[in-house]
């Protein structure tokens, strides 16, 4: 009798292992719904919440004096860059870009837009210089009253290419 008893496994370690067998499986549980819930999140589209202060529809940029042949001014509370080219033109361009919606800074020094995230170039008039970018920066229209420059920025326009009567001159 004494034999059996010490080939059985002592109760204390079962019910240990038992309670360490179940909390594996619980752990193991909770890391696939948070797995599964990144891969969800990740697929749906995000929701663009407007902040107080943003601007929906149009933006006073300035006069036309204002700003200087072949030059680029960001504005931060419209989201757009409003380039002058060497013509006396106005753009108004979008600050994402067209591969991934990335913010593109200016890089006044190489007079081109370079995209940070995975180096796509643009000129000044937004037409892509270096891939991977698709298609040329989006625009928003450029309108010009009593000599004082105006942009809307309610609607975006998509471009697939750069074309002269997309250019608003005073």
């Amino acid at each position: 009798m004494t034999r059996e008893r010490k080939n059985d496994p002592p109760v204390a370690d079962s019910s240990r292992r038992s309670f360490l067998n179940k909390l594996w499986i619980v752990l193991g549980g909770l890391a696939f719904v948070e797995v599964a819930a990144l891969v969800l999140g990740f697929f749906q589209p995000r929701k663009r919440g407007e902040k107080e202060g943003d601007a929906v529809g149009m933006v006073e940029a300035g006069s036309v004096d204002k700003f200087p042949l072949n030059s680029v001014t960001a504005f931060v509370r419209g989201r757009f860059y409003l380039a002058r080219l060497e013509d006396g033109g106005f753009l108004a361009l979008s600050r994402k870009c067209t591969h991934l919606g990335c913010t593109v800074p200016w890089v006044s020094k190489e007079m081109k837009f370079v995209c940070p995230c995975h180096s796509s170039v643009y000129d000044i008039r937004g037409e892509v210089v270096s891939a991977p970018a698709p298609r040329p920066l989006d625009l928003h229209h450029v309108f010009i009253e009593n000599n004082i420059v105006k942009v809307d920025t309610s609607r975006v326009i998509k471009r697939s290419d750069f074309r002269a009567e997309q250019v608003v001159y005073a």
